[in-house]
């Protein structure tokens, strides 16, 4: 089964390409378009890894703080039928 690339692995990536490319632009300015694409190359995807990483940590601390929240409505649903149930014994009693 296919999974979806996180958000780290897109930044490495992207930002690899990018910096690939920025780098061989650079470097075919000075001369020397391989040595500014690898340099390119490793300072993009250093930065891209970075950005990624946050970007991932930041969705799965978001993803947990959802899950709490729903936790949280379930209890508060079962803690409402539970007043209504004793409601209902007061008024019977």
């Amino acid at each position: 089964m296919l999974r979806r690339p996180a958000f780290d692995e897109k930044g490495t990536l992207g930002g690899a390409g990018i910096g690939a490319a920025t780098g061989a632009i650079i470097g075919a300015a000075v001369g020397a378009p391989l040595i500014g694409a690898a340099i390119g190359t490793a300072v993009g995807g250093a930065g891209g890894y970075v950005i990624g990483n946050a970007m991932q940590n930041n969705e799965n601390a978001n993803a947990q703080t959802q899950a709490q929240v729903q936790s949280q409505q379930q209890q508060l649903e079962e803690q409402r039928q539970q007043i209504q149930q004793l409601k209902g014994q007061q008024e019977t009693e």
